[in-house]
């Protein structure tokens, strides 16, 4: 890891719901990420609602700011509502889920999401969280200028059609 790269540790808030298919018993997805995480081990029972909803802590994670990717971030935190994305994947555990780490960049979200077997669930990032990745974009944020390449002429024999070879000679 660059040594200018900054973990911020965070923990994440599940909800389990009835499955309302018969192919799901149980549907899951991250309700909150935290600025502390409880002093409990992951999938404990936060709260149990009477309407079939449970809160689970999922377990900490750390979000990991690297200087290369400033721009994604600065663009997540000029949006409307910045966010935070939450991965979860498939493990022997229990709940069937593991907690895969929590992102502000874009990028690595939709990378994720493009996997297909990891489940990915955005949230509004926490004031804590939006400070500290603030600063560390205008701390090491550079801008670079716009730069399009100029293409090559074309070359309009290339593709034209060739006389036939004769084979004899």
């Amino acid at each position: 890891m660059n040594p200018e790269s900054l973990a911020i540790p965070v923990a994440v808030v599940m909800e389990r719901r009835r499955g309302v298919t018969p192919w799901a018993d149980f549907v899951w997805r991250a309700v909150e990420v935290l600025e502390d995480a409880p002093d409990v081990p992951p999938w404990t029972v936060l709260r149990e609602a009477g309407d079939g909803r449970t809160l689970f802590f999922a377990g900490a994670a750390e979000v990991l700011l690297h200087p290369t990717d400033t721009s994604n971030y600065k663009h997540n935190l000029e949006a409307a509502t910045p966010l935070a994305w939450v991965v979860l994947r498939q493990a022997a555990t229990p709940s069937g889920l593991a907690l895969h780490g929590v992102t502000v960049d874009p990028g690595e979200a939709h990378l994720h999401a493009d996997t297909g077997s990891d489940l990915v669930e955005a949230l509004p990032m926490p004031p804590g969280l939006r400070e500290l990745a603030a600063a560390f974009v205008a701390r090491h944020h550079k801008d670079h200028a716009f730069y399009k390449r100029k293409r090559d002429k074309a070359d309009p024999n290339a593709l034209a059609r060739r006389a036939p070879v004769d084979e004899e000679e």
